[in-house]
């Protein structure tokens, strides 16, 4: 996934894993370079003004892929069910009320409620229109439309894999796929209330995949009036706790408390509406906080020291993580990198601890590994890996046949935007430890869609770089998203990973169902990727972890909440006396 909103670590042992901070000297900005004004009406509804820094991509909820449109289709539609934003690793009931499965562990049955609207919000009249009830025919289509390949989504990829006849359909020529295709699809609405699945496997992982956004209903009959324009506001019919009133491009979007909702789907929180404003520039983000603009920010790594000493800062601030892990991906289709031995090298190169000191000040917690802490299944955290051990690297690389590099062929590091400090400490860690000549080591940075198209693994070898930067945040809590959908051969396998035994291992892994056996398959599938006779298939980095500030009148589960999916604002409270006071009434 891309990048996530910053949210309040979990998991105390991560937190006694961070050292102090290095100083910035940094001034605290004093004002904000934009006024963000609200949209005022005749009573001033409960308001959560935010920013974001990037457009959404997509409110469609079988297309979205990156966090922002994930974190807008978590307010606007309903899924099966929900991680819990109290507890984000258990499964709450949300559209289904109850489930079981057959003595196979392939056939499951949801109990679906009937009492949840679709809704058409006009956001001229600021009226919802109820159009009818949402079923288990609608939550079946969607599940079907996951499998779709001419919606182009990455999810698809991970539908397939798991529901019956999904990958005939995923699989098929694109300009050959008809709707009529969905049949192929193994999920069937029983009756109105009735849903069925069948899997392709007894899959360990299954349910917890059920919250996930592709598996999400959407009204068929608005999609085939509307085409791609059916997410617009004032066409979009949605089921979800808000509605969206407003989506201007490059400027904000205004979500509204959906009134139609049945109250026990409201959730706890008092919010009434919310407003996203579009600021790319994370030191504005933080003035407007100071300026009591907005309720929430990051802060910005120049001004982290300076807001860490300052006890004004004291009761608004928390430690944050998404439990997104990055790393280097390598090219295994391509000298020198296709030779285990030379990614071993790399890899055992990295000092990841001074990574994290020096690039990241701190924040994140050096991985050697994949799974981060939390996931079922991820192995205690530095106990499997090889991690920094440069007398190991020099081994391996005269092992792959460049002793101190020599005949080392041209290396292509390609970084993300904002990730180019990566890719030098790459290039200047061979250098030291392996003695690799400089001037072979290249780094460019390209914008971050950019750096996808060019590490599609469709390209020649020869148009793809040897190594580049990515991330991965959860979508479910399960190993398996991460060495299944990540690592294994048969996934969006940027990398060109060819499959080894190690992929048997995560295939049985994920038919396994009792969960003592599958900790111990996850355990010997990362000693197996990063142990030292492993494949490291990728360089692993660090878990980001990061800061976040919130204003006192705004409160809700920041420790737990949106880890996986997007956050609930429905859960989120605002004391507006207080607020319009700091604001100026």
């Amino acid at each position: 996934m891309g990048n996530r909103t910053y949210r309040v670590l979990p998991l105390a042992i991560i937190l006694t894993m961070v050292a102090a901070l290095l100083p910035t000297g940094f001034a605290l900005a004093t004002s904000a370079d934009v006024t963000l004004v609200s949209v005022m009406r005749q009573t001033e509804p409960i308001t959560l003004y935010v920013t974001s820094g990037s457009e959404i991509s997509t409110l469609d909820p079988q297309r979205a892929s990156d966090q922002i449109s994930i974190a807008a289709i978590e307010q606007l539609f309903l899924g099966l069910t929900d991680a819990d934003p109290l507890n984000p690793g258990n499964i709450l009931p949300e559209l289904a009320t109850e489930w079981e499965f057959d003595e196979t562990g392939t056939v499951w049955t949801f109990t679906i409620r009937t009492d949840v609207p679709w809704v058409r919000w006009d956001p001229v009249t600021d009226e919802g229109e109820v159009l009818g009830m949402v079923t288990a025919g609608d939550i079946a289509y969607g599940m079907k439309r996951a499998c779709d390949p001419r919606l182009g989504a990455y999810y698809t990829s991970v539908a397939d894999k798991i529901i019956l006849g999904c990958n005939d359909v995923s699989t098929k020529p694109v300009d050959e796929v008809t709707d009529a295709d969905y049949d192929l699809v193994q999920v069937f609405a029983l009756d109105d209330s009735t849903l069925e699945v069948h899997l392709q496997f007894s899959a360990g992982y299954f349910f917890s995949q059920t919250p996930m956004w592709m598996y999400r209903p959407v009204p068929r009959d608005v999609i085939e009036e509307f085409g791609d324009d059916w997410t617009e506001p004032g066409n979009i019919v949605t089921n979800g706790p808000f509605v969206i009133d407003e989506w201007v491009r490059g400027v904000r979007r205004v979500f509204l408390r959906n009134p139609h909702l049945p109250e026990d789907l409201r959730g706890p929180g008092n919010v009434e509406r919310v407003i996203q404003t579009l600021v790319e520039d994370q030191g504005t983000v933080f003035a407007l906080y100071q300026d009591n603009q907005i309720d929430a920010s990051g802060v910005p790594p120049a001004e982290l020291q300076s807001v860490l000493n300052d006890p004004a800062y004291a009761d608004q601030l928390s430690q944050t993580s998404d439990l997104a892990v990055f790393y280097f991906g390598f090219a295994h289709d391509k000298a020198p990198f296709d030779n285990v031995h030379a990614r071993r090298a790399f890899s055992a190169s990295v000092d990841r601890n001074a990574f994290v000191q020096e690039i990241r000040q701190n924040r994140g917690v050096p991985m050697i590994h994949l799974t981060p802490p939390g996931m079922f299944g991820a192995p205690p955290i530095n106990e499997v890996g090889v991690g920094y051990d440069p007398e190991y690297a020099r081994a391996e690389i005269e092992a792959a046949g460049y002793p101190n590099c020599e005949g080392l062929p041209p290396i292509e590091l390609v970084a993300y935007t904002g990730a180019g400090d990566w890719a030098e400490f790459l290039a200047a860690s061979a250098e030291r430890e392996l003695g690799c000549d400089p001037n072979i080591l290249t780094v460019e940075q390209q914008e971050f869609s950019v750096l996808l198209e060019t590490v599609d693994p469709r390209n020649a070898p020869e148009d793809r770089p040897n190594v580049w930067t990515l991330g991965w945040g959860p979508d479910y809590p399960d190993a398996n998203n991460w060495v299944g959908d990540v690592l294994h051969c048969e996934s969006e396998n940027t990398f060109k990973r060819p499959c080894t035994e190690v992929d048997d291992l995560i295939t049985q892994a994920a038919r396994e169902n009792d969960p003592d056996t599958r900790i111990e398959l996850y355990y010997r599938i990362e000693e197996m990727f990063f142990g030292p006779e492993g494949d490291h298939p990728i360089i692993t980095l660090f878990m980001r972890l990061d800061y976040a500030l919130q204003k006192p009148w705004y409160t809700g589960p920041f420790e737990t909440d949106g880890l996986f999916g997007g956050p609930h604002y429905n859960y989120r409270t605002i004391d507006q006396a207080a607020q319009l006071a700091a604001r100026g009434g």
